[in-house]
């Protein structure tokens, strides 16, 4: 089994808030984040597919099919987007790093298993270099 990981980044903007809760609550909680101007980040996204090499071609998936497929299904869904505000699986939801790399998987998991050959297999959201959250699908 080989695992294949291709990158790629974009930026969006966010703030965490939960609408239940005070403006105090939601300082005390989410500090600097629960400024409703939101802040910015330079995200890397990672995807690994899983599989066996093509006997014919080599690959285990067409790298340039999964840019095209991270690019149609995630960055342009997020890259120079305010997430609170212009992507929909975030108007009730923090998009928090963890669930960034949920939705993504979300996003991309129903056009690799299309594919056939390759499953999803881990998709990694940074949102620092030091920070990034790490989903396998659902258990």
């Amino acid at each position: 089994m080989i695992f294949l990981t291709r990158r790629a980044t974009f930026s969006a903007s966010h703030y965490y808030w939960n609408e239940a809760w005070t403006p105090e609550k939601n300082q005390q909680v989410f500090g600097r984040c629960a400024n409703r101007n939101g802040h910015g980040h330079n995200y890397t996204l990672e995807v690994t597919v899983a599989g066996e090499p093509d006997p014919v071609t080599g690959f285990v998936v067409d790298l340039k099919w999964l840019k095209d497929v991270m690019e149609r299904e995630v960055l342009a869904a997020y890259d120079h987007k305010h997430l609170n505000l212009d992507a929909p699986e975030f108007a009730h939801a923090n998009p928090t790093t963890e669930n960034i790399v949920i939705a993504a998987w979300k996003r991309l998991e129903p056009a690799v298993t299309a594919a056939g050959g390759a499953r999803l297999s881990r998709i990694r959201v940074y949102e620092t270099p030091e920070i990034f959250a790490e989903y396998r699908g659902e258990a």
